[in-house]
């Protein structure tokens, strides 16, 4: 520290012997460096400042045809991000973005620093696309780091770097577009920036964190056990690096503890729950009221409580898990992209509640929050938990205070909810076996004979999903056949009776 500032004293007296000309301009440029440097080390806004003014009087003083004026326009825009990054003063990342596209004109294919341009003004656009969410921003900062890596290697500061930056975007413009050739290619890129950056890399942590969370990304679209895995591995690797004092390591236990719990609902393993749910409150003990990610561990600890009432009865945990999720709904304010996912989560354990006390309000809420969160999740969104769930409510209703058109719309969200849950769908079971129930029930009370076609149908496709040996095919034989003999009851036809007795 005390060597920067003496420098930039030594600097300063010999910008005094140097009133005009080129030389003006070199030692203007080299004190303008030497002060973002002290910025770098020391955080006075001032030096920052000074440095930008310095850069503008350089290019003053700098003819067009200068060999120096690509360097001079390339370090004001990178002290203007500097600004940027530390004030958030979109006219700073503006102009470095204006800057930056002058000098890459300035820098040609074949000029040594080319590859150096192009990775700056696609970091500026990737910035301006986090402030605005401008596709075309983000488009065209992949568009640059594609070419930046496309040079030859030996052209390249820091190929970990570049293929960094560019997974990152790439993965962010799949968060937008759900485009998964860009997660896929995000998680290839990824895995070979890890490998770049070994054990001890200042920058390892940040390529293990990203890269597990892209392969939860992909987990959730295709379910390939090997991603979670893979995720869950990278997250314990980087809580090992990560000191408990340590900023980023919220972000580690959070994203470890929804893993985990993502990892329970596949193979139902309790310690797996258990220590989800020991990492959610980890991860929200560090992650306080004021914390741009509160509101997120809130609503991963809900879960999780919510996960553990369902599989051990525990009544407390069902309570603390609707304190959360009504927490962290009154921080996913309207318009939040994490409101749909709160208000469901409420509406499942206030419907859980109410199985368990009959107390109309808890239903009641429970259907308002699921109308509402059903409205947020439009066609093409995720949205067959919602519709599951808001049936369920519906039917529920029914069964305590009767009303068929209650009845009427839960048969008909279930049947949206099974049309997005296809054969090979983890949850497709259950949305046959409520609408089966649905029908059946409706059968009961009007004896509409289409009602029971259509249960009949519907257990014929559990039979397809449960093989011999499937612990629930022999009760969904049993029902099978009854069904079948009330439609020979009703229709006298002996192809029902033929098909009771086949089953044997």
């Amino acid at each position: 520290m005390a060597n920067l500032d003496r420098q930039i004293v030594l600097i300063q007296r010999k910008l005094e012997r140097r009133p005009r000309g080129n030389a003006r301009a070199a030692t203007l440029s080299r004190l303008a460096v030497t002060l973002k440097r002290r910025f770098s080390e020391q955080g006075v806004i001032a030096d920052l400042d000074e440095a930008i003014a310095l850069h503008r009087s350089v290019l003053d003083l700098l003819p067009a045809s200068h060999p120096d004026q690509s360097n001079s326009i390339h370090q004001l825009a990178l002290c203007l991000w500097r600004r940027y990054s530390n004030q958030a003063t979109m006219d700073d990342l503006d102009e470095a973005i204006t800057l930056a596209r002058a000098v890459l004109d300035l820098r040609l294919p074949d000029h040594p620093h080319r590859v150096t341009s192009l990775y700056s003004l696609a970091v500026y656009l990737r910035d301006r696309f986090l402030q605005h969410g401008a596709d075309s921003d983000l488009d065209e900062a992949i568009s640059l780091h594609q070419s930046a890596l496309e040079l030859p290697p030996t052209s390249h500061p820091d190929v970990s770097d570049l293929s960094h930056e560019l997974a990152f975007c790439l993965s962010k413009r799949y968060s937008k577009q759900a485009k998964l050739t860009d997660l896929d290619e995000a998680i290839t890129l990824g895995r070979v920036v890890v490998e770049l950056r070994p054990l001890g890399h200042s920058k390892r942590p940040a390529s293990l964190y990203n890269l597990a969370v892209d392969l939860k990304d992909r987990f959730l679209q295709r379910g390939v056990d090997s991603d979670l895995e893979e995720a869950i591995s990278l997250h314990r690797s980087l809580l090992d690096f990560l000191p408990v004092d340590h900023p980023d390591r919220s972000d580690s236990l959070h994203g470890l503890a929804f893993c985990l719990l993502e990892g329970y609902r596949r193979r139902g393993t309790p310690s797996i729950l258990d220590e989800a749910t020991a990492l959610g409150r980890d991860a929200l003990y560090l992650r306080p009221l004021g914390h741009p990610c509160h509101a997120d561990s809130l609503y991963n600890l809900a879960e999780c409580l919510k996960d553990r009432f369902m599989k051990q009865g525990d009544n407390t945990a069902l309570d603390e898990a609707i304190a959360l999720h009504r927490s962290a709904l009154a921080l996913h304010q309207p318009g939040h992209r994490n409101r749909p996912d709160s208000l469901h989560g409420l509406a499942f354990c206030l419907l859980e509640k109410y199985r368990k006390q009959a107390t109309m309000t808890n239903l009641d809420e429970a259907i308002t929050l699921g109308r509402a969160a059903l409205d947020l999740r439009p066609m093409g969104h995720p949205r067959a938990d919602s519709l599951y769930t808001l049936a369920e409510c519906l039917k529920a209703k029914f069964v305590k205070q009767g009303g068929i058109s209650a009845l009427d719309e839960a048969i008909a969200l279930h049947r949206l909810a099974l049309d997005l849950r296809p054969s090979d769908h983890a949850l497709r079971t259950d949305s046959l076996k409520q609408l089966v129930h649905c029908l059946s029930t409706r059968f009961e009370k009007q004896k509409a004979a289409v009602d029971l076609d259509e249960v009949i149908s519907l257990h014929r496709a559990l039979l397809v999903i449960q093989p011999p040996g499937h612990p629930d095919r022999a009760t969904s034989l049993h029902k099978l056949l009854s069904y079948l003999w009330k439609q020979f009851q009703t229709r006298a036809m002996m192809g029902d009776l033929e098909e009771c007795t086949s089953f044997g």
